[in-house]
């Protein structure tokens, strides 16, 4: 499913127009990008958790040559499934 395609999903199971369906879907998108930029998680019921996390800087390989290379430390977005999702989908 794209973006347009779940806008009109929800515009449908909602019973809003697709402009109310669409910024709905902008302000939800915009709230999970804000609290995850700030360093905090947001967890959405029946869906999951939305996080990040350090990764630590560590050494690699080229895969190409085989040589060693420092990666970088990074932060890292984490989704973690809900437990019905989870439920759901092991079923």
């Amino acid at each position: 499913m794209n973006k347009q395609e779940l806008i009109k999903h929800i515009a449908a199971n909602a019973e809003v127009t697709t402009r109310q369906a669409e910024d709905v879907l902008t302000a939800l998108t915009n709230s999970i990008l804000e609290t995850v930029k700030a360093g905090n998680e947001m967890r959405i019921p029946d869906l999951g958790t939305f996080s990040v996390r350090k990764a630590e800087a560590r050494t690699g390989r080229n895969p190409k040559t085989g040589e060693p290379l420092q990666i970088a430390a990074k932060r890292v977005v984490k989704f973690t499934a809900a437990k019905a999702l989870k439920n759901w989908a092991n079923s």
